[in-house]
């Protein structure tokens, strides 16, 4: 299993008056995450639905706020598979500040044609992507 890491800044634009970051922004930094993994496969979400006409939406999302990111903080998503089926992908994200968990989430993930039903996983994706799979107790 490999956890994936994906670094970034918090920026101005990142934050509210105080210079804390705005919630709605750890959704984009988790999606940034997610898209670099699915890059570091050798795929991108455009080259799943030219390819193997898939789509990969968002279906829940259960985010835990624990503390602030501000202005100019160097923080971490970390990245794992936590369970997948032939058209679903849930992942366990994390957003730490060196050792602080900011933020953590349980997001899954569906797959869709442009009509917007099910369809399943390319087993090609899927197996590429189980490197980052981690078995919880």
């Amino acid at each position: 299993m490999k956890l994936f890491k994906y670094n970034l800044k918090v920026y101005y634009e990142d934050t509210d008056f105080g210079g804390i970051v705005y919630h709605a922004n750890y959704l984009k930094y988790f999606e940034r995450a997610r898209s670099e993994l699915i890059y570091s496969i050798g795929y991108s979400n455009k080259k799943l639905l030219d390819k193997h006409n898939v789509l990969i939406a968002v279906k829940t999302c259960n985010v835990d706020f624990k503390k602030p990111a501000k202005f100019e903080d160097k923080i971490t998503v970390f990245t794992k598979i936590k369970s997948n089926t032939l058209t679903t992908i849930t992942m366990s994200q994390v957003i730490k500040r060196k050792s602080d968990i900011l933020c953590d989430a349980e997001i899954k993930l569906v797959s869709l044609n442009k009509l917007g039903k099910p369809v399943k996983l390319p087993k090609v994706f899927i197996n590429k992507l189980n490197q980052f799979f981690y078995f919880f107790k």
